[in-house]
C-alpha cells in the first residue's frame, strides 16, 4: 500500500488538498483526513506531498515505441524507446504505432514491445497498420486485429495528404473506418481510425469527404499533426466546430512555413470556445521527423522526444492557461476518447497513475499502476538493458 499525503490534487479539476491511498494498482481512497489503526494494519509506504501538486499521469496516444523512420535510408531508422523515456517524462500510458515503415517494422514487433513495456511498469496499447492502404495487420483484417488482440484498440497511423502515403480515396477510408468502428463495437474498444496528415495540398479534404459521404461518427476518426501548417490549422478549426476530434502534436514547433507549437494552437482553440474534450495531444516521440523540400528531398531529419508533452503543459501554464485546462488534452480527454475507463483521472477505483509536481511543475515523483517509477526527480525503476 502507498499513501500520498497532503498533496494539492488536480484530478484534472482542482479538488483541494487530499490524501491519496493506493492499494496494489488502484486508488482506493481520497480524503482530506486519513487515520489508521496503530496495530494489526498492513505496512504503508508514505510519500509526503506537502507543497506538491498531484495530477493524472500523461496519456500519449501516438508514440513510435519500437522505433520508426527510415526515410533517409537504413541508417536513419530510429531505435526502440526505453522505459525511462516514458516515466521520467510523466507518461504512464501510451499507444504505440508503426508509421511510414511497415516493412522492416512489423505489427508483431510492435505488440512485443508494448508487452515488454507493460511488464516493466507502464500501460500500453497499439494501433494496427501503417501509412499504407491496404494496411499491414497482425491477423487477416483490421477488424479482427481489434477484436482478437487485446492491445489493439484501432487502426493507424494511416497517411493522407502526404507524398509518403498510398493516396487512399475517401471510399478507401470509409471502408477502413467502418472496419475499425465495427471492430470497436464488437470488442468494446474505441475503434478509432487514426490519420497521419502530411503537408500535402489536400489537407483534410479526404476526411471531410468521409464525413460528407458516410455515417461514420466523429468519435471514430482522429487526425493528427494538425498544427504542422496554416492550411491544417484552419481546417482543423472547422472540423472541431463541426463536432470532430483532433490530435495536436507536441513535438511540432514554430518552424518551417507555418507550423505552430501545440500550446499556441490549443490556446487559439480555447479562445474559439471549443471543448477541450474534442482535443488531444501526443508527442510523436520515437519517430523520425523529416523535413522535405518541394522536390521531396530530405533537408532535415530529427527524432521526436517524449519530453515535449510535459513541456507543453508547462508552456500553457506560463501563458496563463489554468492548470486543469492545460492537463485535459494529455489526460482525461484521451482517456475518454480512447475508452480507457480507469485512466485520465485521480478518482477512487481508477488506476494509480499519478505525477507529483513541484512549484515549477517539474516532475518529482511518478507513480504508475501503484509503483513509484520516479523518486525525487530520478528514475527508480529501469527497463531491461538500461544503464542505471
Amino acid at each position: 500500500m502507498l499513501l500520498v499525503k497532503n498533496a494539492d490534487v488536480y484530478a484534472p479539476e482542482s479538488i483541494g488538498k487530499k490524501n491519496i491511498l493506493i492499494s496494489s494498482d488502484k486508488i482506493i481512497y481520497l480524503s482530506s483526513k486519513i487515520d489508521f489503526p496503530d496495530k494489526n494494519f498492513p505496512e504503508i509506504k508514505v510519500l509526503d506531498g506537502d507543497g506538491l501538486t498531484a495530477v493524472p499521469g500523461i496519456i500519449d496516444l501516438h508514440m513510435h515505441i519500437n522505433g520508426a523512420g527510415g526515410e533517409g535510408g537504413f541508417t536513419s531508422r530510429t531505435p526502440e524507446m526505453s522505459l525511462t523515456d516514458f516515466t521520467t517524462n510523466g507518461i504512464t500510458t501510451c499507444v504505440g504505432l508503426l508509421g511510414t515503415d511497415g516493412i522492416t517494422r512489423s505489427m508483431g514487433s510492435l505488440i512485443a514491445k508494448a508487452n515488454a513495456l507493460q511488464i516493466e511498469g507502464i500501460t500500453t496499447y497499439c494501433w494496427t497498420g501503417c501509412y499504407e492502404v491496404p494496411t499491414r495487420t497482425l491477423t487477416d483484417t483490421v477488424r479482427s486485429d481489434i477484436v482478437m488482440v487485446d492491445k489493439i484498440i484501432g487502426a493507424g497511423e494511416i497517411a493522407i495528404s502526404d507524398h509518403r502515403s498510398s493516396y487512399p480515396s475517401y471510399q478507401n477510408l470509409i471502408h477502413l473506418a467502418s472496419e475499425t468502428r465495427v471492430g470497436g463495437l464488437i470488442s468494446g474498444k474505441c475503434g478509432i481510425l487514426h490519420l497521419h496528415v502530411g503537408d500535402g495540398k489536400d489537407g483534410l479534404k479526404t476526411l471531410f469527404d468521409v464525413i460528407d459521404h458516410s455515417e461514420i461518427p466523429f468519435e471514430n476518426l482522429l487526425p493528427t499533426h494538425v498544427n504542422r501548417n496554416s492550411l491544417l490549422i484552419k481546417e482543423s478549426m472547422e472540423y472541431v466546430k463541426m463536432g470532430g476530434f483532433v490530435d495536436i502534436t507536441t513535438g511540432i514547433k514554430n518552424e518551417g512555413d507555418s507550423a505552430v507549437s501545440a500550446w499556441e494552437l490549443y490556446i487559439d482553440m480555447m479562445q474559439e470556445g471549443f471543448s477541450p474534450y474534442n482535443i488531444t495531444m501526443s508527442s510523436d516521440s520515437g519517430g523520425s521527423m523529416p523535413l522535405f523540400d518541394d522536390k521531396g528531398k530530405i533537408t532535415k531529419l530529427t527524432v521526436g522526444f517524449p519530453n515535449t508533452d510535459i513541456r507543453t503543459i508547462k508552456s500553457l501554464i506560463e501563458k496563463g492557461m489554468p492548470l486543469e485546462l492545460s492537463l485535459i488534452p494529455l489526460t482525461s480527454s484521451p482517456a475518454n476518447l480512447l475508452k480507457l475507463k480507469n485512466k485520465g483521472h485521480i478518482k477512487e477505483g481508477f488506476d494509480a497513475d499519478i505525477l507529483l509536481l513541484d512549484k515549477n511543475f517539474n516532475i518529482v515523483y511518478v507513480i504508475s499502476k501503484g509503483k513509484i517509477m520516479v523518486d525525487n526527480y530520478k528514475a527508480s525503476i529501469y527497463g531491461s538493458f538500461e544503464n542505471k
